[in-house]
């Protein structure tokens, strides 16, 4: 049957869509608490965060609320959600909310010094400043978080090509990427598809970062890192000739072993810390620096963790990068195995009485039944659904209830 051009259309997979959306916004919720606040937990590794317009609005000082606060606090007020913030400390009712009190937790600090505001806590997101929904904005965008500054970018303002694939996860901006420039490096080897342009280097001027392994004999084995990785980005002969010398030196009559030496066996343990990043440059394989980057779901644990690569994440502030929970899936994946405080029908039944809860369970059923019914119907049929079918379903559900308003419990 062909819908009226005059009517929306919602298919049965629009419907199927939607609800795996409220499954996954409510993943978000649930990994934090929504009836404590978290102040006395300090600054929390990832949690929910929302700004109050009401008491925070344009102009003042910017301010975040966790879950609870937001629920109980600040019930009423025009509250827009940030998703969720890195290592946050819930600001209600601090020095910021002058004469407002947080219900929860009564005395709190003036500020919180380790907090790290952006203009998302004014609504306003994207290298265009506008805010989301955006009523002046005529084009259908989708926005993407960059997991390093965690604003929110519309896809057309990127700087690349949107990578639609689920085995990459995590994006970040360019401008990001320029506060930690080694990460082009790694972005051209292990980032979705993108131009790249092999360097100019000769294999004399490449430094290349020798690996020293010791075997189950205790005898050395040293091999150039892009030939043990498939001699990729270095000719075969430059890593052999290598390989070669340090052979010779390995039976070289004038060295011997640890093991030989003492007697003992050695430990397998590394005798030189590799830096990966180091390798990867001496592979002369480069990227285009400009527009965001989208990663693979492992891409961090392929960042190098030597002790210089380790003070470098300091300095740019994205130690973060090292640890994989601190990642937004990992956060909603644990969301996902706990259930959302109390559950939320459940909470409301108890507030209650005996036949107002047989009632509400009544009619709550009844719709469950009901609507599943008229869904099935139109999925047997293959037909679409309307938004004038949707109309028409919840007027005859509400016209049967008028006709019952008793349900007979005592």
């Amino acid at each position: 049957m062909a819908a009226s051009e005059d009517h929306d259309i919602v298919s049965l997979g629009d419907i199927l869509a939607d609800e795996d959306e409220c499954r996954e916004a409510l993943s978000v919720l649930a990994g934090s608490d929504p009836e404590n606040c978290s102040y006395s937990r300090g600054y929390v590794k990832r949690q929910a965060v929302f700004s109050c317009n009401t008491c925070t609005p344009t102009g003042a000082e910017s301010a975040g609320l966790c879950l609870a606060c937001a629920n109980k606090c600040h019930d009423g007020h025009d509250i827009f959600e940030l998703y969720t913030k890195r290592n946050f400390r819930c600001d209600c009712g601090n020095g910021k909310f002058r004469d407002f009190k947080c219900q929860l937790v009564a005395n709190k600090d003036g500020l919180n010094p380790k907090n790290k505001y952006s203009h998302n806590f004014q609504g306003k997101y994207c290298s265009c400043d506008r805010p989301y929904p955006d009523a002046d904005d005529q084009v259908a965008d989708e926005m993407i978080q960059c997991v390093i500054c965690e604003d929110w970018y519309h896809t057309r303002h990127l700087g690349c090509t949107v990578v639609d694939s689920e085995d990459l996860q995590e994006m970040v901006c360019e401008g990001c990427m320029n506060k930690a420039p080694y990460l082009w490096t790694y972005a051209a080897h292990l980032a979705a598809v993108s131009p790249v342009i092999k360097a100019s280097q000769s294999e004399a001027e490449v430094e290349v970062e020798v690996e020293v392994n010791v075997d189950e004999t205790g005898v050395e084995d040293a091999q150039c890192l892009p030939c043990k990785n498939g001699g990729e980005g270095s000719s075969s002969s430059f890593g052999c000739e290598l390989q070669q010398r340090e052979a010779e030196k390995r039976h070289s009559p004038c060295k011997r072993t640890h093991q030989e030496m003492t007697g003992s066996p050695m430990e397998s343990t590394a005798a030189v810390v590799p830096c990966r990043l180091k390798a990867l440059l001496a592979q002369g394989l480069e990227r285009a620096r400009q527009g965001a980057v989208f990663w693979p779901y492992d891409w961090r644990s392929q960042l190098c963790t030597c002790v210089d690569c380790k003070r470098t994440y300091v300095q740019s502030e994205v130690q973060f990068l090292l640890d994989q929970s601190d990642t937004v899936l990992a956060y909603e994946n644990r969301g996902r195995e706990e259930p959302f405080g109390e559950d939320p029908l459940m909470s409301f039944l108890s507030s209650m009485d005996h036949v107002q809860q047989l009632e509400m369970i009544y009619h709550y059923n009844d719709m469950k039944t009901e609507l599943t019914t008229f869904l099935q119907q139109y999925a047997v049929e293959g037909k679409v659904i309307t938004a004038e079918d949707i109309r028409q379903f919840f007027e005859g559900l509400l016209s049967r209830k008028r006709r019952r308003p008793n349900a007979g419990y005592q």
